[in-house]
């Protein structure tokens, strides 16, 4: 029996799941974001502002989709100031609903952009609104109710966060993890999360992944410092409205991508079979220490490969890496999601 769980059959959306606009500290207005990802060939954009709920369903259009969200942040001083050296928290809420405009944990020291009185006044908040504190159980209870309201939280760029691994598994409601952010690529060169990624699946945590660019746009686009069109998710739902998107989005019918795109990845009679986007090497990882890859010949290139299924593996999930280092990262398909 061929347990399918990417179809060349089903549609593909390229989405920016991260990014902000001059509401909080970005450049460009929302329209001339949704602008530039749309003329770049982007189907979906989520304008996440730091602790700013805001939808912009009036950008969309019949090729365009805007998410509405925002981004939210605990760091380890009570009055919200930056330390480089100190740990914090960055969470993405992805409204469920596109009207969705609810405040979580509302906190002055962190609404520094919220100055629009007529935005405050109608603002809908939930949950706690003591000071925010840096701990396990504050998150917690943080994301609990971020999802009570409609949101799907999700984990943004870990390593540029510093946070301990163990508190990062302990952290419970996440539905996804930022594997690949453009932004603060630029600023430390090494935001790619595979690793913990294996070791949150690991530990039975089924959270999926996606990548986004964190774009601020304080460079030109063509500048080699700029933050957009470098880390993105591939989408896969039966059409571009709100509803199907966010459905694909919760139920993990999505990848992250840095440049290669996967168009299959099935299993059939103990194999595991992929189609991609030319490639330099496709990588299965089962949660070992030695991750299985099929490398293509110098100058030539790979659409596909086959890797046998291990049977105690508890999970699998496909890296496709292309000739310049990009790649695609599926997310982790347990064996019960297969056997």
């Amino acid at each position: 029996m061929k347990t399918t769980f990417i179809s060349q059959d089903q549609p593909q959306y390229r989405a920016n799941l991260h990014s902000h606009s001059n509401l909080s500290d970005g450049k460009l207005s929302p329209k001339e974001l949704a602008d530039i990802y749309r003329q770049n060939g982007y189907s979906i954009l989520a304008i996440t502002d730091h602790e700013y709920p805001k939808s912009h369903s009036e950008l969309s259009r019949e090729d365009f989709l805007l998410l509405t969200g925002y981004e939210a942040y605990i760091r380890t001083h009570t009055d919200a100031r930056f330390d480089a050296y100190a740990p914090e928290v960055h969470l993405n809420l992805f409204a469920k609903e596109q009207d969705n405009e609810t405040m979580i944990c509302f906190n002055e020291a962190y609404c520094k952009y919220l100055t629009d009185p007529v935005q405050r006044k109608n603002l809908r908040r939930v949950g706690s609104e003591r000071p925010r504190e840096y701990s396990t159980s504050y998150v917690n209870e943080f994301i609990e109710s971020a999802n009570r309201a409609g949101y799907l939280v999700s984990y943004n760029h870990p390593v540029w966060s510093m946070e301990d691994e163990e508190r990062i598994f302990s952290y419970e409601g996440l539905f996804s993890l930022e594997m690949d952010n453009t932004g603060t690529n630029r600023s430390n060169g090494m935001e790619y999360s595979g690793h913990l990624y294996d070791k949150l699946l690991l530990r039975r945590k089924h959270l999926f992944c996606h990548s986004g660019d964190d774009n601020h746009n304080k460079n030109p686009l063509t500048c080699p410092r700029s933050d957009s069109f470098g880390s993105f998710t591939m989408i896969l739902a039966n059409s571009l409205t709100y509803p199907d998107i966010i459905r694909a989005m919760e139920t993990g019918s999505m990848y992250a991508s840095t440049g290669p795109l996967i168009h299959e990845i099935s299993v059939c009679d103990g194999r595991i079979h992929i189609e991609c986007s030319p490639a330099a090497q496709i990588i299965c990882s089962k949660g070992t220490r030695v991750s299985p890859r099929i490398r293509a010949i110098k100058g030539d290139s790979l659409t596909c490969a086959d890797f046998s299924l291990d049977p105690i593996a508890p999970y699998f999930r496909v890296v496709v890496v292309d000739e310049q280092g990009h790649r695609a990262t599926s997310r982790g398909y347990f064996r019960e999601e297969y056997s």
